[in-house]
């Protein structure tokens, strides 16, 4: 029997936002491998076996899943979102490339999700509707010099700005340090959206100015996204409509 691997993702978190792909890849599947809050979206079958870990044993989990489709298993290795932002498809690439010849001629599929910045950005309105760009704002993978490097450079070519991991139990004052970071460098009440377990029974969407933004409005099921000097607010009765034009005024 033939192997194979799939990277999937399995959207921000409602099912309808799987897309057919992921959904043809996991009813194949002999084996899940992934993060345990991700395994545990997958319905168990006959002939399924599920391989949860704890997290931050990316490249364990990887090289488990490559060892079981050279060993002629269909496996998918899932995250939430999109699996190349952020998520195991670098950390499957990583393994490859470290690993063994064979493992380079295996059939590999990265199979596309939504992630949580879009899921966000359209639960708000457009806020990404022009120029922006996605920080990882978890010291784990690389210094906190190199995520304040990239913030202030961010401000400087006036991006609108999405945040994933803002604020953990372990490391709350990483994003105490970007809200600082910003208010100083940015000078205006741009719009900051905190978008919280988007598309789940759990959603919670705020918009508040840049200003009254606070540390303990985040935590790791949130995604911040800080609009750019040109993001507008529409509002409305009910939520406000966030949204970034399309053109820049000279």
């Amino acid at each position: 029997m033939s192997g194979w691997l799939v990277i999937a993702g399995l959207g921000p978190g409602r099912d309808d936002l799987i897309t057919p792909e992921v959904s043809k890849a996991l009813a194949e599947a002999t084996d899940i491998v992934g993060y345990i809050p991700y395994v545990a979206r997958v319905t168990q079958r006959a002939g399924l076996e599920l391989h949860a870990s704890d997290n931050r044993v990316e490249i364990d989990r990887s090289r488990h899943a490559l060892e079981m489709a050279a060993a002629g298993r269909r496996v998918v290795v899932v995250s939430s979102g999109d699996p190349g932002v952020f998520a195991m498809a670098a950390a499957v690439f990583e393994a490859v490339e470290a690993g063994p010849d064979q493992w380079r001629d295996l059939e590999i599929t990265v199979a596309p999700g939504i992630t949580a910045m879009l899921a966000a950005a359209a639960q708000a309105g457009a806020p990404l509707g022009h120029d922006f760009c996605a920080i990882n704002l978890s010291d784990n993978l690389k210094p906190w010099a190199v995520i304040e490097k990239r913030l202030r450079l961010a401000v400087e070519a006036d991006f609108a700005m999405a945040f994933y991991n803002p604020r953990s139990k372990s490391r709350p004052e990483g994003f105490a340090k970007t809200l600082d970071i910003l208010k100083a460098a940015c000078g205006d009440a741009r719009p900051v959206i905190f978008a919280r377990a988007v598309t789940t029974p759990d959603e919670d969407i705020r918009v508040v100015p840049l200003p009254e933004a606070q540390p303990e409005m985040a935590d790791m099921r949130t995604m911040v996204i800080v609009g750019s000097s040109a993001t507008r607010i529409i509002e409305r009765k009910g939520a406000p409509i966030v949204y970034t034009p399309r053109s820049v005024t000279p």
